[in-house]
């Protein structure tokens, strides 16, 4: 058996605390400063992670790397289960040319890219995490946004900064339940009060897609749009939080801003259209949009001549180029409906105790929680992805042989996004599973009243790590309970904090960064989209940390009150 140990560096809270912050650093640093490739950054950051578990925190040589084993199989299955069939979905539609389709049929909504940005990547991107989560809605935005005429490092930069807001409430608001679960807190309670947080970073996300896409001429021009955008889901969000559901929350507050945005274009316009032909100009490069390109490389040596006609053209039924996506929507709302939920709780789950493993919490008697492994075989979002693309194979008659060598093609494409992802969640084990995690949340802990202005923080670090809201609020939510406690705070905020402070980890994640990496082609990328999307996380999630400090004063403490 192994009990973590808290303070093993010197008996010291402090010293162990800046140990045990070193993979982190190492893995930032490598990948932000020296651009180091995301796979080497993070087997480097494994490595000192289980040098540290074992000299540091005295952690047995066996379950340090049986942790690392688990960590590695956790990135296999289920995220990149969720990557692979997500892309494949992309995959089908590009294979046959119904991907161009998609692309004229946004045109003809706007073919102004800063409103496109909005639609696709912070509504339809909301919807998406709201049923799927777990990199989903990056994965699928950004080849939407591609398909709308960004440059592949800007639509993964639009994407990450995007999925932001919704997260918390993300995949039926599994992070607030979890986040109930682990604490004892109401769930009602916790929902509540992260709606009345998450909506204020919801208003200002539009706006911020739009500079990134334009800049200050794109604010200037278009944030009637952004502002429309903005507080029809921050009003939904909160609303819907407050007063009628929890698990449905992302669901109606990206439904209502996608109704509400499409409504206000009905009666407004930029007064200027910046297009991708716009875009090109005036970078000097000129633009053969709408040529015809008889050697698609989206296609594949098996593409009829009605596949390389739509290619070309754009030409073919708006339902049919959507069909893959509405079909995913279906199936994950499927997926949660009463009987169907119950059914696949009880058989399409399996659970079973992670050989080598032993350990239990600095104090407690039951064993920490990942040393049981959750296989989520049948009710996995992959598996439903995978469906997804069976249908969207029968929608267009894609031979199983063609639909073959496509899957194969995207293996290989993402078989170094494959690796970073799974040393990444391996980093995460081997922290989680040694007490570095918890060694961190309580040297934050004992900050005193700071801890306030900390607690989001804390959030995002878990995030920042795991890639998975949920996943924080399982490392940090008894912490931040057990601090606000000790310090007469209120445990709803702080405990609320953490799960809408994580959101903000979300962008900087090494699995997030990954999945857009591997959504552009670009396999390898992590570190140029890290370097566009690090100082957006940073000045967010410090504004936040204010926001929430206040929260916890009487200057903004009505807005923690029950309404």
């Amino acid at each position: 058996m192994y009990r973590q140990i808290l303070d093993p560096i010197a008996d010291s809270l402090l010293l162990s605390a800046l140990c045990a912050v070193v993979p982190l650093i190492v893995l930032f640093v490598l990948l932000g400063a020296f651009r180091v490739k995301a796979y080497w950054s993070a087997l480097a950051a494994v490595a000192s992670a289980v040098l540290l578990a074992i000299v540091g925190w005295q952690m047995p040589a066996v379950q340090a790397f049986s942790g690392v084993a688990e960590g590695a199989f956790y990135g296999l299955f289920p995220i990149l289960w969720i990557l692979i069939n997500a892309l494949f979905v992309y995959r089908l539609t590009e294979i046959t040319g119904w991907f161009a389709v998609l692309r004229r049929t946004f045109n003809s909504v706007s073919d102004d890219q800063r409103i496109q940005a909005i639609l696709i990547a912070f509504c339809f991107g909301a919807l998406i995490e709201a049923l799927a989560g777990f990199g989903t809605p990056v994965a699928i935005s950004v080849v939407m946004l591609i398909a709308a005429g960004l440059k592949p490092i800007k639509a993964a930069t639009v994407a990450l900064v995007a999925n932001t807001a919704p997260v918390a409430f993300g995949s039926l608001a599994v992070p607030i339940t979890t986040l109930a679960g682990v604490t004892g807190l109401p769930v009602d309670e916790l929902g509540a009060m992260a709606g009345r947080q998450t909506p204020v970073l919801a208003v200002f996300v539009p706006l911020i897609l739009v500079l990134l896409v334009d800049g200050k001429r794109g604010v200037r021009q278009t944030w009637p749009a952004a502002i429309v955008a903005g507080l029809a889901f921050g009003i939904s969000q909160f609303v819907w939080a407050q007063w009628v559901s929890v698990e449905t929350t992302d669901i109606a507050a990206g439904a209502v801003t996608l109704v509400a945005l499409l409504g206000f274009l009905r009666i407004w316009r930029p007064r200027t259209l910046v297009t991708a032909a716009t875009k090109e100009a005036e970078s000097g490069k000129g633009s053969d949009a709408g040529e015809a390109d008889e050697e698609n490389p989206e296609l594949d040596a098996d593409a009829g001549e009605a596949d390389r006609h739509r290619a070309r053209t754009g030409e073919g039924s708006a339902w049919l180029a959507f069909a893959p996506y509405l079909i995913i929507i279906v199936l994950f709302a499927i997926a949660q409906f009463g009987p169907v939920k119950q059914w696949l709780a009880v058989n399409g789950t399996h659970a079973f105790a992670w050989p080598g493993l032993d350990v239990y919490p600095a104090t407690g008697d039951k064993p920490v929680g990942l040393t049981t492994f959750k296989l989520d075989h049948i009710k996995a979002a992959g598996t439903i992805l995978l469906l997804s693309g069976l249908l969207t194979m029968a929608c267009y008659k894609i031979r199983p042989g063609r639909a073959l060598r496509a899957y194969g093609g995207n293996l290989v494409k993402l078989r170094w996004t494959m690796v970073t992802v799974m040393l990444v969640l391996a980093l995460s084990y081997t922290m989680n599973l040694s007490g570095m995690t918890a060694t961190l949340g309580e040297a934050l802990a004992a900050t005193g009243p700071a801890f306030a202005f900390l607690s989001p923080i804390l959030g995002w670090i878990g995030v920042a790590l795991t890639g998975s809201d949920t996943s924080s609020n399982s490392l940090f939510g008894n912490t931040q309970v057990a601090a606000a406690q000790k310090l007469g705070l209120d445990p709803v905020l702080l405990a609320a904090a953490n799960s809408s402070g994580g959101v903000l980890g979300k962008m900087i994640s090494i699995q997030n960064l990954s999945v857009a990496a591997a959504a552009i082609g670009q396999p390898g990328s992590e570190s140029q989209i890290f370097r566009k999307v690090i100082g957006w996380s940073l000045g967010l999630i410090v504004v936040f940390a204010f926001f929430v400090y206040l929260q916890s004063t009487p200057v903004l403490g009505w807005m923690t009150k029950a309404l």
